[in-house]
C-alpha cells in the first residue's frame, strides 16, 4: 500500500523536463516561489531550513492568510506554505542525523510533494554542523541518512550534492545515493570549494546522468550558459540531464521560467510585491529579494528608496503600489474579524454545562503587592480542608490567549475573558470562584481578612535610641567626618 502512494507521489512530481527553482536562502521563500510557479516553473524548492530549528515547530493552519505555517517557540514562522505549491514545492532540509531528518520529514510530508536533502551548501553555517557540502566526506552517513528517510515517508525524496574534482569519484558516490531508492538527484557542477565565478562542469554532470537511471537534475548554469528561457535547453543538451534547476538567474528576474521571454524587470518586482504583502512576508526578507532583482540598478533613485524603505508598506510606497497595500491590508482585517467571530462562537461554548462564568479580568493594580486572589483560594480551601484548586489551562490558536478553569471542591470556575498569559487566567478564574462563593479576592480597599495572615511577615517595632545614644552617635559621626577631611588633604 505504501509503495503505491510512493509511486503516485513521485508521478505528480516527475523529474523528467522540468523547470525548476533552486532553494536559495532568503529567496525560497513562498512570494518567490508563488511567482515562479506563475511564470513556469514546475518545481519550486524551499529555502534549506536546518532540522534542529524545524523540528521544535508546531504546524499552525493560518486561517487569515489561508496558509500553513510551521512556527519556533518564539512565534517566528520559519515556513510557510499554502494549497497552491501543495503538488509542486519540495521542503529542503540541512541535516546530519538520520533520526531528525526523518523527524522533520514526517512534520511536513502531508504538506508538501516531496522531501530534500541538501548535501551542497558549501557555507560554514551548513558545513561546521556535519551538514551541507561536509556530508560529501560522509557517504555512510549519506546513505544511511536517505534510506532512512525513503522508508520512512510516503513521498519523494531527493538530495543536492557537489561534485568531486574526480569524475570517478563523484560517479561512485551518485550511483550509491542512487542505491537508496531517491527519486532524482539535483547536482550542481561544481566543486565545494569553487564559487559562481568558476566554470560549471557541464561534463562531470553529464557523467554522472549517463551512470544512473534516475532524473539527474543539472544546477550551476545561471549567468554562465542560462540568460534567457531559450538557454534552459541547451544546458540542459550540454549536461545530458533530465531538468534544470535556476537559482541565481531566477533570482535575478523570475520571469526566466516564461517560454515567451523575459518581463519588464519592474513590472516583474510589482508582482513579487504583491505576493509578499497578501501573504505578510517579513519586510526584511522582501527588501533583499527586491533589492537582488535590481542588482547594479541600486544605486539609481529607485535603488536608494528601496534601500531606505524599513516596512512592507514603505516598499509599496516606493513603487506607488500604497493603495494595493491598504486594500490587503484591510482585506486581512475583515478576514481576520470573521475568523475571529467564528472561532469565538465555537470556543466560547462551554464544553461542560456546569462551569460557573463570570466576565471577569486580573489587574495586578487592584491588589497589594504579593497578594493575589489565587492565594485567597488556596488559603480558603486549606481552611475547609479541601483538595488543593487545579487549574487547567487552554490557549486559543487565533490570537495565543488563554483561558483557565480551576477546579474546587468538585466545582469549575471560569472568567469568560481570555487573558494574555496563562498566569492571568488562572488568576481570573480564582476570581470567578471567589466571588461566587461570596469569598474575599485581597483586592486593595475591601475589608480585612485574615485568609492569608500567616503569609505575611509580622512587622518589627523599631528601636529607639537613647538620648545618650544618639549625642554618642552624632559625635563619633563628626569625627570620623574630620578625620576623612584630614586625610584627603
Amino acid at each position: 500500500m505504501k509503495e503505491q502512494v510512493i509511486k503516485e507521489a513521485a508521478a505528480k512530481l516527475c523529474f523528467h523536463n522540468k523547470l525548476i527553482l533552486a532553494p536559495m536562502v532568503r529567496v525560497g521563500t513562498l512570494p518567490m516561489r508563488l511567482l515562479a510557479l506563475d511564470y513556469g516553473a514546475e518545481i519550486v524548492y524551499c529555502e534549506e531550513i536546518i532540522d534542529i530549528k524545524m523540528q521544535q515547530c508546531r504546524r499552525v493552519i493560518n486561517e487569515i492568510l489561508e496558509t500553513v505555517d510551521f512556527v519556533a517557540p518564539d512565534e517566528r514562522v520559519i515556513f510557510r506554505t499554502c494549497e497552491r505549491e501543495k503538488n509542486h514545492v519540495v521542503f529542503q532540509m540541512g541535516t546530519a542525523d538520520p533520526q531528525r531528518a526523518l523527524t522533520v520529514a514526517q512534520l511536513v510530508e502531508n504538506d508538501v510533494a516531496g522531501i530534500d536533502v541538501n548535501m551542497g551548501c558549501p557555507k560554514e553555517y551548513s558545513t561546521k554542523g556535519g551538514m551541507g557540502a561536509a556530508l560529501l566526506s560522509d557517504p555512510a552517513k549519506i546513505e544511511s541518512i536517505l534510506r532512512t528517510l525513503v522508508k520512512g515517508i510516503a513521498k519523494p525524496v531527493t538530495c543536492k550534492i557537489r561534485i568531486f574534482p574526480s569524475v570517478e569519484d563523484t560517479v561512485k558516490l551518485v550511483q550509491r545515493i542512487e542505491s537508496t531508492g531517491v527519486a532524482a538527484i539535483a547536482v550542481h557542477g561544481r566543486i565545494k570549494e569553487e564559487r559562481p565565478q568558476h566554470p560549471v562542469h557541464c561534463d562531470t554532470i553529464k557523467a554522472i546522468a549517463d551512470a544512473v537511471s534516475i532524473p539527474v537534475i543539472a544546477n550551476g548554469g545561471s549567468s554562465e550558459h542560462v540568460k534567457v528561457h531559450s538557454d534552459i535547453e541547451v544546458f540542459q543538451s550540454l549536461t545530458g540531464s533530465s531538468s534544470v534547476m535556476l537559482a541565481r538567474a531566477a533570482m535575478w528576474n523570475p520571469s526566466i521560467f516564461r517560454k515567451d521571454g523575459l518581463l519588464p524587470l519592474e513590472h516583474v518586482m510589482r508582482e513579487y510585491i504583491r505576493y509578499a504583502v497578501c501573504y505578510d512576508n517579513y519586510h526584511s526578507n522582501t527588501k533583499y529579494c527586491l533589492c537582488q532583482m535590481l542588482r547594479e540598478k541600486m544605486e539609481t533613485p529607485l535603488g536608494k528608496r528601496l534601500h531606505a524603505a524599513q516596512s512592507n508598506q514603505e516598499i509599496c510606497q516606493v513603487f506607488e503600489m500604497e493603495e494595493y497595500w491598504k486594500e490587503t491590508q484591510s482585506a486581512l482585517e475583515i478576514r481576520k474579524s470573521a475568523v475571529e467571530l467564528g472561532r469565538q462562537e465555537t470556543e466560547e461554548q462551554p464544553n461542560d454545562t456546569d462551569v460557573i462564568q463570570l466576565p471577569v479580568r486580573f489587574d495586578k493594580r487592584e491588589y497589594p503587592p504579593q497578594i493575589t486572589p489565587k492565594m485567597f483560594l488556596l488559603e480558603w480551601s486549606r481552611r475547609e480542608k479541601l483538595p488543593q484548586p487545579v487549574y487547567e489551562t487552554v490557549q486559543r490558536s487565533l490570537d495565543r490567549f488563554f483561558r483557565s478553569t480551576v477546579t474546587v471542591d468538585g466545582k469549575k470556575f471560569q472568567s469568560t475573558v481570555w487573558d494574555k498569559s496563562k498566569k492571568l487566567a488562572e488568576q481570573s478564574a480564582a476570581i470567578v470562584c471567589l466571588r461566587t462563593l461570596g469569598l474575599p479576592e485581597g483586592k486593595i480597599g475591601e475589608k480585612e481578612s485574615n485568609l492569608v495572615n500567616k503569609r505575611k511577615r509580622e512587622k518589627e517595632v523599631p528601636y529607639e535610641k537613647t538620648e545618650e545614644e544618639d549625642e554618642s552617635a552624632k559625635s563619633l559621626s563628626k569625627k570620623q567626618n574630620v578625620a576623612t577631611k584630614n586625610a584627603m588633604l
